[in-house]
């Protein structure tokens, strides 16, 4: 792999330009209320939107790669961010919900989700010896684009209404993406190699051939659907578990931006010094005691506020570090399609809190499931083994043990 130190810099510039533009659909919660006014649409209704955004975003995931084979990645940006950006100045011409469900959900959803796994799967390949801080670079460019954009977009939101709002947004996403895109290069894989022995790069059935592809769903899954869901509710959840003023309700939800790019950064740092499964393992765990503080305790500020710190931490660090984890089991060769079917986990946790609150009917018994499922997860982490180095000592003892029939012989 031919690359520079001035090269990589800029791969990274673009990466975090284009990361940038794609975390802006983020701050989607911004338009509900005022989307269903200035349209007489009921609010349940507008905010049905994000989640088909949401599914569309980790359903585009499963096709990145092919669409990046036949274009090549900076097309591949290019042509997402221009998608992405038309989408969201369409959505300002809207009439009916089903305009705004296939524009604003599906449209910007799919070109969201096509350029933000093809450009993050990209970036860990130019820095195969810092994945876990390269990705915690490029997913914490993800929320910082989602933080300043709560301003932004809120700002125009204030001068301009709802309908010039989402032109403008559309502008600079469309600038972000397809500017950062300018200075993004293809990666080459170079194959990872351990004791001398290179290790095996699985393609997507042989990786379905696993356990542990299973078993990371399983534990992907669930540590979005308590990071997701905590991040669609924490107002409502302050409001109601902890007696806060609208007001200071309102404050938890900067603070998980904070928090959650933080952890991004500070973990994916973290997971190139330490084993990442460990790191998993334990987010997983204080998310657990975390959520069962939300669902006995007797809380107040001071305490609502730590535990929303620590599952928006957590969530952030465990979404950086997964990436790194699929190429670690299953090699780089395939990382794009091999995460796209893991990150699946993402498209349905969207879902899930909100589904088990709708069925359980409180906040309580959701957050007593959640954490029910961090503690199944955690044991999950605990036990998963790296697959590429259980083949390689196998095919080391098959090797040896062969060496001794031909020496014996």
């Amino acid at each position: 792999m031919n690359t520079t130190k001035t090269n990589r810099l800029w791969i990274i510039f673009g990466t975090v330009l284009v990361q940038m533009g794609l975390g802006t659909i983020y701050t989607w919660s911004l338009f509900n209320q005022p989307l269903a006014e200035l349209n007489g649409w009921n609010l349940n209704a507008v905010t049905v939107t994000f989640s088909i955004t949401s599914f569309a975003l980790a359903f585009a995931t499963l096709f990145s790669s092919k669409i990046q084979e036949k274009m090549g990645i900076r097309k591949l940006l290019m042509f997402s961010g221009i998608t992405l950006g038309l989408g969201l100045i369409l959505s300002s011409f809207v009439s009916s919900l089903w305009m705004l469900y296939i524009l604003a959900g599906v449209v910007v959803g799919f070109a969201n989700g096509t350029a933000y796994i093809s450009s993050l799967s990209n970036l860990i390949k130019w820095f195969p010896e810092r994945k876990g801080l390269i990705s915690g670079i490029s997913v914490g460019a993800f929320g910082t684009g989602s933080f300043l954009f709560r301003y932004i977009n809120g700002a125009f939101l204030t001068s301009f209404g709802v309908t010039q709002t989402f032109l403008l947004w559309g502008l600079c996403a469309l600038a972000l993406i397809v500017g950062g895109a300018i200075f993004v290069k293809e990666a080459k894989v170079v194959a990872a190699v351990t004791n001398d022995k290179q290790l095996k790069d699985f393609t997507v059935k042989e990786m379905l051939k696993t356990k542990q592809s299973y078993m990371l769903f399983i534990i992907f899954f669930t540590a979005c659907m308590s990071g997701l869901y905590l991040i669609g509710v924490v107002k409502d959840a302050g409001e109601s578990l902890a007696g806060l003023s609208p007001e200071t309700a309102a404050n938890a939800v900067a603070l998980v931006a904070i928090f959650n790019t933080t952890g991004r950064v500070v973990l994916g740092a973290l997971s190139d010094k330490m084993e990442r499964m460990h790191i998993i393992a334990g987010t997983l765990l204080i998310t657990a005691l975390a959520v069962a503080v939300l669902s006995f305790a007797e809380l107040n500020f001071g305490l609502f506020f730590a535990c929303v710190a620590v599952i928006a931490f957590s969530f952030g660090g465990n979404i950086t570090i997964f990436p790194a984890i699929v190429s670690d089991y299953f090699g780089l060769k395939n990382q794009s399609r091999n995460y796209g079917v893991i990150y699946q986990g993402f498209g349905i946790g969207a879902l899930a809190g909100s589904m088990i609150f709708t069925v359980m009917g409180g906040f309580v018994p959701t957050f007593m499931i959640i954490a029910a499922l961090c503690l199944l997860s955690f044991i999950l982490a605990v036990m998963i083994r790296n697959p590429r180095l259980q083949e390689a000592r196998v095919k080391e003892k098959e090797e040896h043990y062969a060496g001794q029939v031909v020496a014996d012989n």
